[in-house]
């Protein structure tokens, strides 16, 4: 049976940050995602400023790809009143597709193990031995000494572990889009429907990603994805304009059901949880991928800064509950602000007569720079 110092479940922007600080720090990583790169995720696809020093420092910018450069945010009500304000801290646009892969390369070079086209099934720690063991969708098994978990949203891993919040369904659907289409490269903008919101903002070469949280009751009502996007998006005339003045690049768009936004443990069963997996921060505050980047960084050093299994596990969960968990709660109460008329109308007029109250609801929604 295969054995491993570090498996990593998944293969998102935590996960190959936690595989490349430890990989390039000497321990052996293998790495197992289900996909192959590069691949489109479900994802805003606009990450905080916050994040930029450490990457800089880590040679992991992804420069030479040219991410818009973002600081201006916009917000439309459901009528399509208008409310702009600057960005104090800032961010890059970016897809998944060319970020992923870039990571993917840089892990590769310093050492970290792939295992593609692979899905993790079950994970179960055994405390005689002290190891995880690892069942794998294609009959065979791996054991380990750590299991970092950066399994996203939902997969088949927490299905196994029946983590809580797998027991609860959720309202929510989130789908995406590249494209074309005349928008400014340095805003990103969130526009209100009946039921949810969508975020676009310039990632590289020209292309703009599209990117809403819907309601899964909606679809059902209409029956297609166009049919709701006509019936309830088009309502606001802002996103109207963009759906039926756009080059869309997919051949369809891509899909994702069942996001939950309840509270989730940094560690379960002895697994250091990183991005998603770890909790789920809402999409209107923007800075889902440089939590996930920043839960990576922190796991990797808890791992490499402690011997023992109690102390790895209890400085990862010390931080991550210091630096994260106020962050989400907001996002999860800053969630109400949107989404209906009367609420969307309040949220816009809140930003223009009072701009430093958006901009401390903003503050308190990101995190510092490290």
């Amino acid at each position: 049976m295969q054995h491993s110092d570090i498996i990593i479940i998944g293969g998102g922007l935590g996960g190959l940050i936690a595989a490349h600080h430890l990989a390039k720090n000497g321990r052996e990583v293998l790495l197992i995602e289900k996909k192959t790169y590069p691949f489109h995720r479900v994802c805003g696809e606009y990450i905080s400023n916050e994040v930029k020093d450490f990457l800089l420092k880590e040679n992991l910018f992804p420069q030479e790809i040219g991410p818009s450069v973002i600081t201006k945010f916009q917000l439309s009500s459901i009528k399509g009143n208008v409310a702009n304000m600057p960005l104090d801290l800032g961010g890059f646009g970016i897809s998944r597709y060319s970020f992923d892969l870039f990571l993917y390369q840089k892990a590769t070079a310093v050492g970290v193990k792939f295992l593609l086209q692979t899905q993790v099934e079950e994970v179960g720690f055994e405390p005689k031995e002290n190891r995880f063991f690892l069942k794998l969708n294609k009959g065979n098994s791996m054991t380990a000494n750590h299991v970092i978990g950066a399994f996203g949203k939902r997969s088949k891993v927490d299905k196994a572990m029946d983590r809580p919040f797998m027991h609860q369904r959720s309202p929510f659907i989130g789908v995406k889009y590249h494209v074309k289409t005349d928008f400014d490269p340095n805003t990103v903008a969130l526009h209100n429907f009946e039921g949810g919101y969508c975020g676009i903002n310039q990632v590289e070469n020209g292309v703009s990603n599209l990117c809403y949280l819907g309601s899964k009751k909606q679809l059902r009502q209409y029956g297609s994805i166009p049919e709701m996007e006509k019936e309830v998006l088009y309502k606001n005339p802002h996103l109207r304009q963009i759906f039926l003045n756009s080059e869309f690049l997919f051949d369809k768009p891509e899909v994702i059901n069942e996001i939950n936004f309840s509270p989730k443990q940094p560690v379960e069963d002895h697994i250091l949880m990183v991005g998603d997996a770890a909790g789920l921060i809402t999409p209107l505050c923007g800075n889902g991928m440089a939590i996930a980047i920043h839960t990576g960084k922190l796991a990797a050093e808890a791992i490499l800064q402690n011997q023992d299994r109690r102390q790895i596990e209890s400085q990862y969960r010390r931080q991550w509950t210091l630096i994260f968990k106020t962050r989400l709660w907001i996002g999860r109460k800053v969630q109400w602000l949107f989404g209906s008329k009367t609420v969307s109308e309040f949220s816009v007029g809140l930003i223009k007569s009072s701009p430093f109250v958006a901009k401390e609801i903003m503050k308190r929604t990101h995190g510092e720079r490290f």
